[in-house]
């Protein structure tokens, strides 16, 4: 059995070139070949089709949905698929795609959609959802990672100079869950189970707790409802692995706030002692030799 790394071309900055080591050492501990390549170094030549095989399966640690597609279309076992990385990469997918379950998650307004050369030219929309959502409250680019695009706004006239600083971007907007203010979890889910926990909590003041801007990190061993929370979410979008990331409702009830595809889990190593790399590989053989 041999295996294929796929890994972003442009981003070879040192946490993400940590995480691929893992990886690659991780397959070479049970005995699998395999090879890392940049979505550069693949091309989707759709034209032509690759005749050459390139492995036994791909482990996809990148974001380009469409090379993913198009490796599947070639037959390969791709994980996690390309449909689950599209769901977890757009905030807003994600959130659709839980909508008719019994997933609880913050009360969520899509903004419409505009375009580059157009943006938003009136802010009408925006009134209707501060109405809804009530101030302060959560906007989120829907793409973006480690809290960076994520933000607290707290009257109309912040609300518009937010929107004016994103621009055309796609945008969601969430009612504020004022009791998970500065902490939530991180539950790292792999083949069905909730493999390890972290609780994450901000000590300056910042109503996110993502470690990357400041946060701090506690070992946590998730209730019951936390752990079928975070499997459910994995089983709906088709997840192999995730990083699942839960609030504290009013009533200490886990609800969900994000879904990670491709979670960092260096931190959660660091917290727990649990190799998230491993067990993705152990679950990657089991998965191709059933």
């Amino acid at each position: 059995m041999t295996g294929l790394l796929i890994v972003n071309e442009f981003l070879a900055s040192g946490k993400f070139n940590e995480i691929h080591s893992w990886l690659l050492e991780a397959a070479k501990k049970n005995g699998i070949p395999m090879e890392l390549k940049t979505n550069a170094q693949l091309l989707i030549d759709i034209s032509s089709g690759h005749k050459e095989k390139l492995a036994d399966f791909i482990l996809f640690w990148d974001k380009d949905v469409k090379l993913a597609a198009y490796l599947e279309m070639l037959g390969y076992p791709v994980f996690n698929s390309a449909r689950a990385i599209e769901i977890c990469d757009d905030k807003a997918l994600t959130h659709l795609t839980l909508m008719n379950t019994v997933i609880p998650m913050p009360r969520t307004i899509i903004a419409p959609k505009t375009f580059d050369n157009i943006g938003y030219t009136n802010y009408e929309f925006l009134e209707k959802t501060a109405k809804r959502l009530g101030f302060p409250m959560v906007m989120k680019e829907c793409f973006g990672s480690f809290g960076q695009q994520v933000y607290l706004v707290h009257n109309m006239e912040d609300c518009i100079e937010q929107m004016k600083r994103i621009g055309s971007k796609p945008v969601l907007f969430q009612q504020f869950v004022q009791s998970s203010f500065g902490r939530d979890l991180r539950l790292q889910v792999v083949g069905g189970k909730v493999i390890a926990g972290m609780y994450r909590y901000s000590e300056n003041g910042d109503f996110r707790a993502n470690l990357s801007i400041g946060g701090r990190m506690l070992p946590y061993e998730p209730t019951p409802r936390q752990t079928e929370l975070a499997i459910r979410c994995c089983d709906i979008i088709g997840l192999d692995f995730a990083g699942v990331d839960l609030l504290y409702g009013e009533e200490e009830e886990p609800m969900v706030c994000e879904v990670n595809s491709n979670a960092h889990f260096k931190n959660i190593f660091d917290c727990t002692g649990v190799n998230a790399a491993e067990a993705i590989m152990e679950h990657i053989i089991r998965r191709l030799q059933s």
